[in-house]
């Protein structure tokens, strides 16, 4: 499977089975994904952030709603985990889906705008994880404290950071080198694709960055 960041939280996922693309994001994030093509987008919310589906071409179908789906062979699972924190504006908390998927052989977590440390009954849901996008930036989502402690409590093999500040974006959201100052590392180099495999996978939970700039 190849595993591109196209910025923000937008990620994408080409397999053997198709091509899954998760969070599509707007240019008002700062990133320009451009056109895209994909068999399945997945939207953890309904917003310019994460469901501009105006930069994907049709036919594809949009999943962003709670439920377990099957497409093309392909299966995800919508986990519903609002927010928790109120908004900048007191508004009401937003609706936020994290989507769990198999896509050759790997299961695979993208946790979207998650912004609290997962109950224990979500825990169980979101297990066994090879592949995990996960945000750190904070301000509305995990940053870089509580995306360790989730990847604490998940144990994912492979850990793949989004929603982070960068070059290109617009939005206030707190850089990378916090995110491994918290984990105790060195930030590793920054790759423009991830090729993953059953057979490549760490044996220990190991991260991945990924350059938006293609």
């Amino acid at each position: 499977m190849d595993v591109t960041w196209l910025g923000h939280a937008c990620v994408r996922l080409r397999g053997k089975e198709g091509v899954v693309l998760m969070d599509p994001c707007g240019r008002s994030t700062g990133y320009n994904i451009g056109k895209q093509t994909a068999d399945i987008v997945t939207a953890s919310r309904r917003d310019a952030e994460h469901c501009a589906v105006e930069s994907i071409a049709p036919p594809h179908r949009l999943l962003d709603a709670p439920g377990e789906y099957e497409i093309g062979g392909i299966l995800l699972r919508g986990v519903q985990t609002d927010a928790q924190k109120k908004r900048a504006d007191g508004a009401a908390p937003e609706r936020n889906i994290a989507f769990v998927l198999e896509l050759d052989e790997l299961r695979i977590c993208h946790l979207g705008d998650l912004d609290h440390t997962p109950t224990q009954g979500l825990i169980e849901e979101l297990s066994d994880l090879d592949i995990l996008f996960t945000p750190i930036g904070g301000h509305g989502s995990l940053d870089a404290a509580g995306a360790a402690e989730v990847i604490s409590l998940l144990q994912p093999r492979l850990v793949v950071p989004i929603r982070y500040q960068t070059d290109a974006s617009t939005l206030e959201l707190d850089p990378l080198d916090l995110f491994f100052k918290q984990l105790g590392r060195s930030a590793t180099e920054a790759q423009t694709r991830l090729s993953v495999t059953r057979s490549t996978l760490p044996d220990i939970t190991q991260v991945a960055v990924l350059d938006y700039r293609k």
